[in-house]
């Protein structure tokens, strides 16, 4: 079996998923056609649709485009069939339907951006940061029924560095993610179809930190989720310790934002943004979200020390330092955080 034999279907729908679609095209593989979201509304009214970043590039590039509403349209469903794919590859898009994941011949197999068992969800860029963890990467496997539960074709550890954000370990999992891709069907080609598969249920099999993209990674911790987020889930505790806080704003940074509530003298409120802070080691006793000026620097409690602002955004502002934040609130020591 060759490539050339792939007749291959792509889904996907954010920038992320371009890098790993832009790789097949530049390595000539069969892409026949590409699935994306439809058009999201924008603008004021709403009035303005605009294409997903993988619609954008599919029409650069002649592909034929399909946006179903519903995944199990039966006109939808028919219409993918008449494309006689035998394989399709999937990167940051929705759930699929049996009908739809089990049509290919060879199956269809996801890029997953962490490292499976661990981190099954929609965001597990932003947990894997916001958890504190030091390595995550990326994994192919097969889809099944459950989410994110199939077969484990390949995997690459990525390192997450202790100041990085969110943007920093999306950026090396969209490339790591393409190239693993690449390497996933490779694979799949010089199986003739049927690659070497790992189930994530069979413990005994893995091994930490592998060397090799297709040996399976162990974690001796339980599993952690990757659950949507929500602007709820982005509200700061600051009962939690500086570190935890920390890890837990740039595991939102620079979107969707962690936030939290400042209260001003005369009670009333505005939710401030913050993007990046930095620990200051210094022990606190002061109620939990108390604010301090340290010479020039604006510092809030946690659970067990200062934490130092350095980027916020207060609602209906732009971005900022701290320091251009203080030139506005001369008085931010008589304000406090809810």
């Amino acid at each position: 079996m060759t490539k050339d034999d792939l007749r291959i279907i792509f889904m996907g729908t954010p920038e992320f998923a371009v890098e790993t679609l832009k790789a097949l095209v530049e390595n000539e593989y069969n892409v026949v056609a590409v699935v994306t979201q439809p058009d999201k509304p924008v603008g004021r009214h709403g009035s303005v649709l605009q294409p997903s970043a993988v619609k954008q590039y599919a029409l650069e590039h002649a592909l034929p485009v399909l946006q179903p509403e519903k995944m199990k349209d039966p006109e939808f469903v028919e219409t993918l069939r008449s494309y006689c794919a035998n394989l399709q590859v999937v990167v940051a898009f929705r759930m699929l339907p049996e009908i739809i994941w089990a049509m290919p011949e060879y199956g269809t197999f996801n890029v997953h951006a962490a490292l499976l068992p661990q981190y099954r969800g929609a965001a597990p860029i932003n947990w894997a940061v916001i958890n504190g963890e030091t390595q995550t990467g990326v994994t192919t496997f097969f889809l099944e029924h459950d989410i994110d539960t199939g077969r484990i074709i390949m995997k690459k550890p990525f390192a997450i560095p202790d100041d990085a954000d969110v943007e920093y370990v999306y950026d090396g999992l969209m490339r790591l993610g393409a190239e693993i891709c690449l390497e996933t069907l490779q694979a799949i080609v010089d199986a003739d179809g049927h690659p070497m598969t790992v189930s994530q249920n069979d413990s005994s099999l893995f091994t930490p930190f592998p060397s090799e993209a297709r040996l399976p990674v162990a974690f001796n911790s339980s599993l952690k989720s990757a659950p949507k987020i929500f602007k709820e889930t982005c509200e700061i505790n600051w009962t939690k310790t500086a570190k935890q806080v920390y890890d837990f704003v740039r595991g939102l940074s620079p979107y969707p934002g962690a936030w939290t509530t400042l209260v001003a003298p005369d009670g009333r409120e505005t939710v401030l943004k913050i993007f990046k802070t930095s620990k200051t080691g210094q022990a606190c006793q002061s109620e939990k979200g108390s604010l301090r000026l340290d010479g020039k620097q604006l510092q809030i409690a946690a659970s067990d020390q200062w934490l130092q602002l350095e980027e916020l955004q207060l609602a209906g502002k732009k971005r900022m330092p701290v320091r251009d934040f203080l030139n506005g609130m001369k008085d931010i020591e008589t304000y406090r955080i809810k």
